[in-house]
């Protein structure tokens, strides 16, 4: 579809989710609820007509004029609405519904994403703090706003792994590992929950795999690497309690996910436990057609209902078709009424009903706009990534001298990505330009030239302007914004380099001799590895949001250190992608000559790897201690490591554990993110950061998808990024 939170503070740490919670392990009082909502089910299906048990699969977008779509909802043949973002027609339903016969309650749902009014950074920026419950805070505010207009669901978490930064929508993702990953998921969930809204998990599963990073391109995954990668984040979202999951667009191993019963049904609905309800992607159902597994679109109903689609988003395909292949023995009654039980139980488990066993819904009361904002802010300061400081360039100090503030961006109040409803009026903006200027020292010159006719910098204004202002400054500050038009779904790139016109600016500021400080506003990952050569430091904003320039303003001048660790990982060139820290090795590992693994006309590695990101201030890490040096199968040991801060300002570091299997059945990655914690040092200080690890936290998956914990010997590395360098090692015992 189209998607249209200081310092000195011990910040996070990362909990395992709890486990599934199924009937039989549910407390007293909830099991009673389920019961008492399964009963109240069982008797609503029992009055339904078959027209109106296709009418609650029936999910169209919102069509103007909406007439005809009112009297079908009064007649049951709706069930759900999307892009319903206005309260006075969010009333004009709900009055629709409750003239209905059966007087069920809709589903009103929207991408409220990463924005409703105040918009917060890009959701891959979330993840750049390492904070999940930042996460937390900010879909909490984003819902609190979106609810109050009477949608009671988001499409949201998107929570697709990808390795491939040519594919748009990473910008809406946690990135390349699933650890990290299934921490966000599961905080997205929890946040949009307490904010009021219902939440789907998307896209199951491995759209964010795409052959060539295309976008819709289909994905080949075995099952291993289904389990081991692509699905952790699902099933925290799953035992975070989301309520939906959206099925993916593509085909997985040359079946698409809209008719793939194996995974939709065996896989999400059995393996997984989830009860809640699975709805297509945008007209998904309708483009099986496309895909050519089904004739016409009756047989793409047929397919998709039997492989466990409860609703069809906007395809048209059960409204027009599901009866009659329900009258033809196509369909059985039991696979409609399967799918009609998924929803009306999501609709009481929402509260939507008057009469819901757990209570009605009740919208959270209306959240004051500084109040979002101010998390927003908070989240966008901790998002930045600083990949590169030489010489201590930044922050900007007295020392600095005169600053050139160069591009049009930094007049820009926009956030250049995908925002929320659309029409929805936007809140005022500080551009960076003005924000700067207020905290530059009044004896410090700010200069400015926008160089670019427009924030993203697709054709030059005056680039010889831009040049003698360069000249005039002591240090250039060059704020660059990723192409507009290149960011989220339908954007899939081949070139992850600058663009022409940005290449050209920043070459010819690299002649004026003065040190670059280059902020780069992006939703994905770049290949800037002639651009890194030519700067002293290199910061990444993302697309940072209502408050974005403030916060960004407050790191550049020192008030705030940045903090941000890479969600993915930069490649050097697109040739490298798909990149990742977690590969598995290979029976030549790379030594620099040709015959092993690597590039005759680049280096293998990445120019900057997963997990790294700079502070103004440097950390050191010692005295790693492992409490045992073995387990059992069902043991656990406590890692220690000592992380000091070894510099002269206060900062923050995500303290890293990774772990490698060196011998098992089946080759496992060279490196696996298994904990991470943020904290927060004054100069000189030092902290013991202990982490937990289960046996069952190593656990593999095999060939069925069935997870192996293999006894061996490991090694353990901690450190701030993938390229930690501090190790240790323990052993799993067992037959």
């Amino acid at each position: 579809m189209r998607f249209g939170l200081f310092l000195f503070t011990v910040i996070a740490s990362l909990v395992p989710p709890a486990a599934h919670s199924t009937p039989s392990t549910r407390p007293p009082l909830a099991r009673a609820i389920e019961a008492e909502i399964e009963a109240k089910v069982t008797a609503l299906l029992g009055q339904m007509t078959l027209e109106e048990k296709v009418g609650q699969l029936n999910f169209p977008s919102y069509a103007f004029p909406s007439e005809p779509q009112i009297e079908a909802v009064k007649k049951g043949r709706i069930g759900s609405l999307l892009n319903v973002a206005h309260p006075d027609h969010v009333r004009l339903f709900e009055e629709a519904a409750q003239a209905s016969r059966l007087k069920i309650p809709l589903l009103f749902a929207i991408d409220s994403i990463h924005s409703f009014h105040v918009a917060f950074p890009t959701p891959i920026a979330w993840a750049a703090t390492w904070r999940p419950e930042l996460a937390e805070r900010a879909t909490e505010a984003i819902a609190q706003e979106t609810a109050q207009v009477g949608v009671n669901l988001t499409f949201a978490p998107m929570i697709d792994i990808s390795r491939d930064p040519r594919w748009g929508r990473v910008i809406e993702g946690a990135g390349e590992d699933p650890y990290l990953a299934s921490a966000f998921s599961a905080a997205r969930v929890r946040g949009y929950h307490k904010g009021g809204l219902a939440t789907s998990a998307k896209h199951f599963v491995g759209y964010g795999a795409p052959e060539g990073g295309r976008e819709y391109n289909g994905a080949q995954i075995s099952m291993p690497e289904l389990f081991d990668r692509y699905i952790p984040p699902f099933q925290a979202a799953v035992e975070a309690g989301t309520e939906t999951v959206m099925a993916s667009f593509n085909t997985v191993n040359g079946v698409p996910v809209t008719a793939n019963r194996l995974l939709i049904t065996d896989v999400l609905k059995g393996r997984l436990g989830f009860d809640g309800l699975v709805m297509s992607d945008f007209a998904a159902i309708k483009e099986l057609v496309n895909h050519g597994v089904a004739g016409d679109l009756s047989e793409a109903a047929a397919k998709a209902i039997r492989a466990g689609i409860d609703l069809d988003m906007e395809g048209k395909a059960y409204d027009t078709h599901l009866a009659e292949n329900v009258h033809a023995g196509r369909v059985a009654m039991a696979d409609i009424d399967a799918a009609v039980r998924r929803v009306l139980r999501v609709k009481y488990r929402m509260g939507l009903f008057p009469d819901s066993p757990g209570g009605a819904r009740k919208v959270p009361p209306p959240i004051a706009e500084a109040a979002v904002r101010k998390t927003a802010r908070t989240v966008a300061r901790e998002s930045f990534v600083l990949l590169k400081n030489s010489g201590a360039t930044l922050p900007i100090t007295p020392q600095s001298g005169t600053i050139a503030l160069i591009g049009a961006a930094a007049l820009s109040t926009n956030d250049h990505s995908w925002y929320g409803p659309a029409g929805l009026e936007k809140p005022v903006t500080e551009n960076l330009r003005d924000a700067l200027q207020a905290r530059i020292g009044k004896s410090q010159k700010l200069l400015f030239a926008d160089a670019f006719a427009d924030p993203c910098g697709q054709a030059f204004a005056d680039k010889d302007k831009a040049v003698e202002t360069a000249k005039a400054a002591d240090l250039i500050v060059l704020v660059l914004a990723e192409d507009c038009a290149v960011s989220g779904e339908g954007a899939s790139r081949t070139d992850l380099r600058l663009s022409s016109v940005h290449t050209e600016m920043l070459d010819a500021l690299a002649k004026a001799g003065k040190p670059i400080a280059l902020v780069l506003e992006t939703g994905r990952p770049l290949a800037l590895t002639g651009a890194s050569e030519k700067v002293a430091s290199l910061l990444i904003a993302w697309h940072p949001g209502t408050e974005g320039r403030t916060a960004l303003a407050e790191v550049l001048t020192g008030e705030i250190a940045p903090s941000g660790k890479l969600p993915m990982t930069f490649p050097r060139s697109v040739g490298q992608v798909p990149i990742s820290y977690n590969d598995l090795p290979t029976s030549r590992p790379s030594t620099g000559d040709r015959f092993t693994t690597g590039y005759v006309d680049e280096k293998p590695t990445p120019l900057y790897p997963f997990g790294h990101g700079l502070s103004y201030t440097t950390f050191r890490y010692s005295g790693l201690k492992i409490s045992a040096p073995e387990m059992g199968r069902d043991g656990q040991v406590e890692i220690r490591v000592d992380v000091q801060n070894t510099g002269s300002r206060a900062g923050q570091e995500v303290a890293q554990l990774y772990t490698h299997q060196l011998v098992a059945s089946r080759s496992r990655p060279l490196q696996e993110l298994k904990g991470f914690k943020k904290i927060g040092l004054a100069p000189g200080e030092k902290e013991t950061v202990r982490f937990m690890l289960k046996a069952s936290d190593l656990a593999y998956h095999d060939d069925e998808g069935k997870p192996v914990i293999e006894p061996g010997r490991f090694k353990v590395f901690v450190g701030g990024s993938s390229a930690a360098e501090l190790e240790g090692a323990f052993q799993i015992s067992g037959p």
